[in-house]
Order: C-alpha cells, then sequence, then structure tokens
C-alpha cells in the first residue's frame, strides 16, 4: 500500500505561481513514476506531467507546456509541479499519480484556483 500526500494548493491571481508537493509512503519500491492530474467538475480527470524515476524522461500536457515543470527528489520520495504564469483555466483540483511495479496510487486531491 502508498499513502500520498500532497500540499500546495490555494488561490493566486492570474499570472501568479504556486508550487505542490506529494510525499509518497509505503511499499513504494523504486523506479516508479510519479505524476500530476486535474480535474474539474463534469470532466475527466486530465494528464498534466510525469516525470520517471531518474527524470530522463518527463512529459507535459501541452495545455500547461513552459509553464509547469515538475521534479522529484528521490531520497524524500516526493514529486513536485512548480506552475507559474497561472490562467483561470488551470483551476481544478490537482491529483498526485504514482506507478509502482504493485500498482498504481492516487492522492486525495489539492485546490487550485486561479482568479482572473
Amino acid at each position: 500500500q502508498v499513502e500520498l500526500v500532497e500540499s500546495g494548493g490555494g488561490w493566486v491571481q492570474a499570472g501568479g505561481s504556486l508550487r505542490l508537493s506529494c510525499a509518497a509512503s509505503g511499499r513504494t519500491g523504486v523506479q516508479y513514476v510519479m505524476a500530476w492530474f486535474r480535474q474539474v467538475p463534469g470532466k475527466e480527470r486530465a494528464f498534466v506531467a510525469a516525470t520517471s524515476w531518474g527524470g530522463g524522461n518527463i512529459y507535459y500536457a501541452d495545455s500547461v507546456k513552459g509553464r509547469f515543470t515538475i521534479s522529484r527528489d528521490n531520497a524524500e520520495n516526493t514529486v513536485y509541479l512548480q506552475m507559474n504564469s497561472l490562467k483561470p483555466e488551470d483551476t481544478a483540483v490537482y491529483y498526485c499519480h504514482v506507478d509502482t511495479r504493485w500498482g498504481y496510487y492516487w492522492g486525495q486531491g489539492t485546490q487550485v484556483t486561479v482568479s482572473s
């Protein structure tokens, strides 16, 4: 079992920045992928960004490229999402996702609200 604890969400004006964190604990093993998704009411959860274990493979949704940066600290089992130049359309609940050899897990979600 893996537990994911997210933090860093909140309210910000358009153009501002937020940094999300997600700490994993439990049976993560090594070589696991960490990612962020987001969801707005009435829509499916959407991919935002993902990073491989060593950070050599990083992927972003087109909508966040150039504005968001995903990174991870394997010693702390933590993944970060630095979000800059935020737009109102970035408003969503952001979920941390971990994909291990034994299965995948989701965090509880953290609300990000961007006002215009």
